[in-house]
């Protein structure tokens, strides 16, 4: 009989626990000590939490490390197109053979306990992590921070993106309540980079790292950061950076940008790893350019663009990215899942799109379908319409507007099946 392939292996955990989100410690705990406690055995932690931003930092962190020589770790969720991407040892994603293997041992070890499929696949990639070398290993929070799976690490430092209402049913119904979750990752003494934060998440931070003795690295006390005449303006006490703009796209990502200098700084990095910080991140589905691939084929003379972003903060964001490319009639083709504030998402966006074709995600029962996200698009002022799949929505839209813009956006489970297709 052939030996299970990871795939098999990641479904037989899908069956451990009922619930998809249960947040506690408890289950992840008990297996790590049955395993020997590998989160003990780390290389150097950077601990990343917060709504926005998490997975662009940390692309930016990885960068700027690698391009000084170190090898890094990395863990990420969720995964797009492949578990693999979730695990990425000393540079390289996890392969096929020792993926399976890590999953096969933690599935083994937690003898059919009840554990959640995040818990014991993040206890797999630190297992992962702990047996093979580097020099930092960068954890991505999956939800929230406090009672997250990846929180049972002692980080050399921790960061916390932009926090915004997003999770609610989990987390809390206000940016105090979502903030005191993801403060959660402050340790006893250990720094903590801070981005930008609205005045009520940041007073929970604030004073979160105040009980602990934490020493903060803040955005707007101890480090700034702008954009100026193309150019990405950093300073901080250690003096003036004047880089070039960063590859990832967006005002955001230009704060984004500052946390990972942040990072880097307190880590010692040169001007030369900063710059390279910028440069050289490469994250998927943050407002991605599609150039390969059947549907670009079938775009023709159109651009087609991919985003992730799921809230209204990233609504935001992307509505900001829009204005500031170059004038062009642009498209939405949207999918949503129905845990989403679809209406805050959609709503700054109706400014900047001449029309929104609703989808439902392919092989997500969590889809908002088609027609719920049509109407939300129309109660905010967007011409829209409804298909039966993205190709379908492209071929209408091509047949409207052939030179336009076309934006793929609203999941990262539709990007992930996006990036599938279209690979």
């Amino acid at each position: 009989m052939s030996a299970p392939t990871s795939d098999a292996i990641l479904e037989r955990m899908m069956a451990l626990h009922p619930k998809i989100i249960d947040l506690t410690l408890d289950r992840v705990w008990r297996l790590l000590d049955t395993l020997g406690n590998p989160q003990n055995d780390l290389p150097p932690v950077i601990h990343l939490a917060g709504t926005n931003g998490k997975g662009s930092t940390q692309a930016m962190i990885r960068a700027g490390l690698e391009a000084a020589g170190k090898r890094v770790h990395a863990y990420t969720s969720p995964h797009l197109a492949r578990f693999h991407e979730r695990i990425r040892l000393a540079g390289d994603l996890i392969s096929e053979e020792h993926l399976t293997a890590v999953l096969d041992e933690c599935y083994a070890a937690n003898g059919g306990e009840s554990i959640t499929y995040f818990e014991i696949t993040t206890v797999a990639g630190l297992l992962a992590f702990a047996r093979r070398a580097a020099d930092f290993t960068l954890l991505e929070v999956g939800l929230g921070g406090r009672l997250d799976a990846t929180n049972v690490i002692s980080p050399a430092i921790s960061v916390i993106t932009p926090v915004s209402i997003d999770h609610e049913q989990f987390l809390g119904d206000t940016l105090a309540k979502i903030a005191a979750e993801k403060a959660g990752i402050i340790k006893c003494g250990v720094p903590v980079v801070v981005g930008p934060q609205p005045d009520e998440a940041m007073e929970v931070i604030e004073t979160t790292a105040a009980r602990l003795g934490v020493p903060l690295i803040a955005y707007g006390q101890h480090w700034h950061v702008t954009e100026e005449a193309g150019r990405l303006v950093y300073q901080d006490e250690r003096g003036l950076l004047d880089l070039p703009l960063r590859a990832l796209i967006g005002a955001h990502q230009v704060q984004n940008a500052g946390a990972a200098l942040a990072v880097l700084r307190h880590l010692g990095a040169s001007e030369m790893g900063c710059e390279a910080a910028l440069a050289n991140a490469v994250w998927p589905a943050r407002m991605q350019r599609l150039r390969t691939g059947p549907l670009v084929a079938a775009a023709g003379a159109a651009e087609l663009w991919l985003d992730g972003g799921h809230n209204a903060a990233a609504g935001l964001a992307l509505a900001e990215v829009l204005a500031r490319l170059p004038n062009r009639p642009t498209h939405l083709i949207c999918g949503m899942l129905n845990t989403k504030d679809v209406t805050g998402y959609l709503r700054p966006l109706a400014a900047e799109a001449l029309s929104l074709t609703a989808v439902s995600i392919p092989g997500e029962a969590a889809t908002l379908s088609a027609a719920e996200t049509e109407t939300a698009a129309r109660s905010v002022g967007l011409t829209s319409h409804v298909a039966e799949s993205v190709a379908a929505a492209l071929q209408a839209i091509l047949t409207r507007d052939p030179e336009c813009r076309v934006l793929i956006c609203g999941s990262l489970y539709l990007a992930g099946h996006i990036l599938r297709e279209n690979g």
